[in-house]
Order: structure tokens, then sequence, then C-alpha cells
């Protein structure tokens, strides 16, 4: 299996919590890359962001998981012991994760087929990387 270069996206969120698809980034990738059959792995090297697959046909459910997420985490806590005033983010981060993997076959991403490949930011805006790893032939 070929291990092809890492490719580096930079991309600019707006608001603190937002969710954004970058399945086409991914896909864009892969495409680069030429390969038929593998894997793709998307990482987030950041404490306060995270990757997800989760549907992409209705927009309403990143907005439902954005709001089930601020519930069970919300922003303003007295508990929270870290002083920069982000304790929240780090944990929405742990819950959803920082990696995906995702299988390359006949050159197409296998995903479901309401699926896409989701940025998810819990502590914006900032300028974020999004770091795309192709392995296949």
């Amino acid at each position: 299996m070929k291990v092809h270069p890492l490719v580096t996206e930079t991309l600019s969120t707006r608001q603190r919590s937002q969710i954004i698809d970058i399945t086409r980034l991914v896909e864009r990738a892969v495409a680069a890359a030429g390969i038929q059959n593998g894997i793709v792995v998307v990482f987030v090297p950041h404490t306060t962001a995270g990757v997800t697959i989760n549907e992409n046909a209705d927009p309403d459910v990143k907005h439902d998981l954005l709001r089930k997420l601020e519930e069970l985490v919300p922003q303003r806590e007295q508990f929270y012991l870290h002083g920069e005033g982000n304790s929240d983010s780090h944990a929405k981060t742990a819950l959803v994760g920082n990696s995906s993997t995702i299988i390359v076959e006949g050159a197409r991403l296998v995903l479901g087929t309401w699926q896409g490949v989701y940025f998810c930011e819990f502590d914006g805006p900032r300028q974020r990387q999004l770091l795309i790893r192709v392995m296949g032939e």
C-alpha cells in the first residue's frame, strides 16, 4: 500500500460552534492521489475541534448535533477548572473525536447514502488545519 503525501487544508470558521461539510475536500484529496482502493484518514490537530461522519441530506442535523452537544456540555459551567474558558470545547472534542478513517473503493469514498464528512468547530472563530492522508493503490 502506497502512502501518499499529506494534504493540509486550512479552514476558517466563523462561529464558536460550527459544523462544516468537508466531504468534497476529502474526495479531492483521494482524486489527486489517483488511488482506486485503500483508505483515507482525516485528522484535526486541535484540542477544541474534531471530525465526524454523519447525515448530510438534511442541514438540520448539523444544528441538532450542535444543540445536543451544548445541552450535554454547556459552555458556562461553574465546575470547570480549566482557566481559558473553553473547557466545554475540549469535552465536546473528546466526545466527537479528532479523526475519521474512510474506505476508498473504485476511487470513491465508501460512505452510506446519506453520509458526509464534517469538520466540527467548538472554540471559534479560528483558522484551523485539516490533515488528510491517503493510502492505497
